[in-house]
């Protein structure tokens, strides 16, 4: 489980996608996070599945190896759908059991938060998993760049989100580690009941904690070391720029929400 999670890891393969600029890939997550959650219809479901299929198919990232980041989020998945089920009035009443009832919009509304949230993962993981943590830097400063008017440490803020982007799958590997040694020792960490499961997580969480802060500690004297000293008046050595490839990829995600937009009305499910 621990090795499944994908968010913060890079995939590196040769793909147009893995060549666009940062700052069009993140404006297409956050153009695509919108289209998720506006369309309402069939029409616009089949153009967000249509888009996420043409996108993965052309990051060359294998389906399997995203798909491994599902499963660190199926609880939530699971408690979402319930409470959507059980909790949601509707027209047409299928079984009734005190407050709660199962309605046909519940059942619909189960059925599109588990869409939209399996689709929400699988959508911004392409981000990270085509874009390398100085790129992904980059190109979040240079987005943000008209904040510095208003005195907003963009410099700080993207170095902080690259830094915690990078520590994601450290710490996961060195989690990996702790418990295969507690393991070892004989530490069960599957069994039980939730108080006894809880008191299992402390000779994982304790050396946890103490490797991640001594990290820290090393990353920030080796930033002093080399006279880090914040984002002004620092130059970079691969400036971004925009190619052509990047203008059609803005066209096509605007074109794209669009489309959505216009589809949201068309065949709508019932609210």
């Amino acid at each position: 489980m621990i090795r499944d999670i994908t968010i913060g890891q890079y995939y590196p393969a040769d793909s147009p996608l893995h060549k666009l600029d940062p700052r069009v890939k993140l404006f297409a997550t956050v153009i695509y996070v919108i289209a998720l959650f506006c369309f309402k219809g069939i029409v616009g479901l089949a153009l967000i599945t249509g888009f996420l299929y043409a996108v993965i198919k052309i990051s060359k990232v294998p389906f399997k190896f995203m798909t491994k980041g599902l499963k660190a989020i199926v609880v939530l998945v699971i408690i979402t759908s319930v409470f959507n089920l059980f909790a949601t009035p509707g027209d047409i009443v299928f079984w009734k059991w005190g407050s709660l009832q199962i309605t046909d919009t519940g059942i619909i509304n189960a059925v599109l938060m588990t869409i939209r949230l399996v689709y929400l993962i699988l959508g911004t993981s392409l981000m990270t998993l085509t874009t390398t943590p100085n790129q992904l830097t980059n190109g979040l400063e240079t987005a943000l760049a008209p904040l510095n008017k208003f005195n907003v440490p963009v410099h700080s803020i993207a170095m902080m989100m690259s830094i915690a982007l990078r520590f994601i799958p450290i710490l996961i590997e060195e989690t990996d580690k702790i418990m295969k040694a507690q393991m070892a020792r004989g530490a069960d960490f599957e069994n039980g009941n939730m108080i006894q499961k809880a008191k299992a997580m402390v000779p994982l969480l304790v050396p946890l904690f103490v490797s991640a802060f001594r990290r820290a500690e090393d990353l920030a004297m080796a930033m002093e070391a080399r006279c880090y000293n914040g984002g002004e008046g620092r130059t970079k050595m691969k400036p971004l720029k925009y190619e052509s490839r990047d203008h059609k990829a803005y066209a096509i995600v605007i074109g794209f929400l669009v489309l959505v937009i216009i589809a949201a009305n068309v065949v709508p499910f019932p609210q």
